[in-house]
């Protein structure tokens, strides 16, 4: 495995991270404590979870992936060896059943962290993210920004730095992330640390090859800045396995939930071919090219991979020990530029 820090910070973490997301529907605890053993034999010491897990979001099954990490360090006592990340939910019809008043405002975020805490069973949680912003912006599959001039949002910028600062005081939070935020967001979050609060560590965006749109605007504050990208969805729901290229396979996440369409367009498609062909003629899986791809870029702090089975979780981690040579990283671009960006 190879290790980083979350920028800005000591915390060490392995550059591939442990996506918990299916844990509590399509993964039962039992299946969640064996990832987890799995992956710390494996050298992975990171987890990505949120207060809405599992996915989809619904009121039977909110909280059950931080409940099942915090059966798995009260079992085990093993809290030291790993790195946790978790995230408020913003906004959103999706996830009212998660409190009355939604948003990032102190009381929001007290009820959210604590309860967080609890079901994690541990006193601290590594990286606090927010799972979307509050605004009206590009997110969830949106390329461009389309303004909204009966938005209600006033900005609030500093007063969320602000809450999220009593809890880094009070030891509740080691570090904080965003999560699907623009250019714009974290530009405004950075801006605002420079009143000694918080700096934002890590941006967790969908990133892979079908969706490369950060690399527009997002990337250079990445390297200028000093934050790192977190992304998830390394493979496209499962797209970038090329499972699902002469139709989607039953008993898959793409199957059981059909409402998730971001990568099963006729683009997405097309691209997700050619992508084969470059994988099979340099004698590699489709897995293993797609989170090479991912790992190996220089902005990325951890590729978030996520899996239903102990044998996708083995390909997925062992992806860390593909590098991509230059002739095979040329015939991506070739791709690239033929289908830019098809599921954004």
């Amino acid at each position: 495995m190879k290790y980083t820090n979350l920028p800005n910070t000591n915390i060490k973490v392995s550059k591939i991270c442990l996506g918990s997301m299916t844990w509590g529907q399509q993964n039962t605890e039992a299946e969640g404590h064996q990832q987890i053993d799995f992956a710390l034999d494996k050298g992975v010491n990171f987890i990505d979870t949120a207060e809405m897990y599992s996915i989809p979001a619904s009121p039977e099954t909110q909280g059950s992936t931080e409940k099942i990490i915090g059966t798995w360090i009260k079992k085990t006592g093993r809290r030291d060896d790993v790195v946790i990340a978790s995230k408020i939910a913003g906004p959103a019809e999706m996830v009212s059943h998660i409190r009355e008043d939604m948003g990032f405002h102190k009381e929001a975020l007290e009820d959210a962290v604590d309860k967080s805490l609890k079901r994690l069973q541990t006193d601290y949680i590594d990286l606090y993210q927010l799972h979307w912003p509050e605004r009206n912006t590009n997110y969830f599959g949106k390329l461009g920004y389309e303004h909204d001039e009966s938005e209600k949002w006033e900005d609030n910028f500093r007063e969320i730095l602000e809450g999220l600062n009593e809890f880094v005081k009070k030891g509740k939070i080691r570090s904080i992330g965003l999560s699907n935020e623009t250019p714009y967001g974290l530009m405004r979050f950075l801006e605002e640390s420079k009143h000694e609060l918080p700096k934002v560590s890590t941006v967790q965006n969908p990133y892979n090859l079908l969706n490369r749109k950060d690399e527009i605007g997002l990337t250079e504050i990445l390297h200028r800045e000093n934050v790192g990208l977190f992304p998830y969805s390394p493979l496209g729901m499962g797209t970038l396995s090329g499972k699902h290229l002469n139709g989607i396979q039953p008993n898959t996440r793409l199957s059981l939930f059909p409402q998730y369409k971001r990568y099963s367009n006729k683009e997405a498609v097309e691209a997700t071919r050619r992508y084969q062909e470059v994988a099979n003629k340099h004698g590699l899986s489709l897995t293993q090219m797609s989170l090479a791809f991912v790992n190996q870029q220089a902005f990325v702090t951890s590729n978030i991979i996520g899996a239903t089975s102990i044998e996708q979780l083995e390909e997925n981690i062992e992806s860390i020990n593909v590098v991509l040579s230059g002739e095979i990283l040329k015939d991506i671009e070739e791709v690239h530029k033929a289908c830019p960006n098809p599921a954004p």
